[in-house]
């Protein structure tokens, strides 16, 4: 099973080397340099030199990073920072799995622009509109709700 992360520095080097011939380089940056580079094992080189090891180092990334996104998503309806482990637990993947990393450099450019989104005035604006409003319908139903039964809980209501 090919997961991407076997492959040597100097293969990955040579290839990029090939690609960056045939394409022309006015309009490239250095970001767009490493998004092209092939994912590489963060794994020691004494354990990429036998098969056997790298494939239970592999193993034992997938099981620690499930391990970790498990706890988030438990932390997610318990008390803790849920998305926090989740993203730990992707990051932990993206050190032996390409998909992984493509997974964790998708979600952190969409975090990043939902956090420039966010920082407009016009979203800010109406962000604070829309909580204001709830507050408000939310208040005027609990005014009613105390006003009509008190504070006493519908199902300890005597009914007579």
């Amino acid at each position: 099973m090919n997961t991407g992360s076997d492959r040597e520095t100097n293969e990955s080097a040579a290839e990029s080397a090939a690609g960056s011939s045939a394409e022309p380089a006015a309009g490239s940056t250095a970001e767009s340099a490493t998004e092209e580079a092939p994912h590489v094992s963060k794994a020691p080189a004494f354990i990429k030199a036998r098969r056997s090891l790298h494939l239970s180092w592999q193993v034992g990334v997938f099981v620690v990073g499930l391990a970790v996104i498990g706890a988030g998503i438990a932390m997610l309806v318990l008390p803790g920072p849920g998305w926090v482990a989740i993203f730990a637990g992707l990051a932990i993947w993206a050190t032996e799995f390409a998909w992984a990393h493509f997974a964790l450099r998708w979600t952190k450019r969409k975090v990043s622009e939902a956090a420039q989104k966010a920082l407009d005035p016009k979203v800010r604006r109406r962000n604070i509109i829309l909580t204001s409003v709830g507050l408000v319908i939310a208040g005027v139903l609990i005014g009613f709700y105390l006003w009509k039964y008190g504070l006493v809980l519908p199902w300890h209501r005597e009914v007579g």
